[in-house]
């Protein structure tokens, strides 16, 4: 018997792009169901209990945020949010508010595809259990039970609180941590603003991890939202 496809939720109310976005996912085996509207989004949220959601921010009827954080009060569905060029704020507070992740419109298919496998990963994780205990990108090698950092099988010496950066991006490979999460997972909820400090780390471990510090290819910068660890 056929394993049933991943149902994608599309709730988008430009139809040239949820044409688009209907055809990329059929293509390549997913299911799309779509809606136009917020109201429509929650009615098909609850008759189809899609796999992912893709939520554009501007809906005629809400806005997106408002989605994001109430289908995410009673489901832990990964929700990948499109939005327009220079809305940093708008991803800001959506991804705060419970979406897992963002695509900036105009985006190519094998980005969004990439972006799909990342959820999917994420959302097959049973609740409650940890990431995956090694997490590995480039020649780097993290082992977040041993707290062992290595390069090319040599260790590497952080400190304790570049050590935390790491380990949170590293518990959520390929998904984008804005600064307020990071803020929160390393210094604590009443951190405060430590976005300076934070930057200041991610350049060090940029420096101990990185072959080109200046052109990071795995913690890469999120402009104007946050910081995210792309694995291979």
């Amino acid at each position: 018997m056929a394993e049933p496809l991943p149902v994608v939720l599309i709730v988008e109310d430009d139809l040239q792009m949820q044409r688009f976005l209907r055809t990329a996912l059929t293509q390549h085996r997913y299911r799309p169901v779509e809606a136009l509207t917020a109201r429509e989004a929650f009615v098909q949220q609850a008759g189809h209990h899609p796999d992912v959601i893709l939520l554009d921010l501007g809906l005629p009827d809400g806005d997106g945020t408002d989605v994001a954080r109430r289908i995410r009060a009673e489901a832990r569905t990964p929700i990948i949010v499109l939005s327009a060029r220079g809305q940093e704020g708008d991803k800001v507070t959506a991804l705060d508010a419970g979406a897992d992740d963002y695509l900036t419109k105009p985006f190519g298919i094998e980005e969004l595809l990439a972006r799909l496998r990342v959820a999917l990963r994420h959302a097959a994780r049973p609740e409650g259990t940890d990431a995956e205990p090694v997490v590995e990108f480039g020649v780097i090698r993290v082992d977040l039970d041993k707290r062992d950092v290595r390069r090319a099988g040599e260790p590497v010496h952080l400190t304790p609180t570049e050590y935390r950066v790491l380990s949170t991006l590293a518990r959520h490979p390929g998904r984008v941590m804005t600064h307020r999460q990071l803020l929160q997972e390393v210094w604590g909820p009443y951190a405060g603003d430590q976005t300076h400090s934070l930057r200041v780390h991610m350049t060090q471990l940029r420096h101990k991890l990185e072959k080109d510090p200046a052109r990071p290819r795995h913690l890469t910068t999120e402009i104007g939202v946050g910081y995210r660890l792309q694995v291979d």
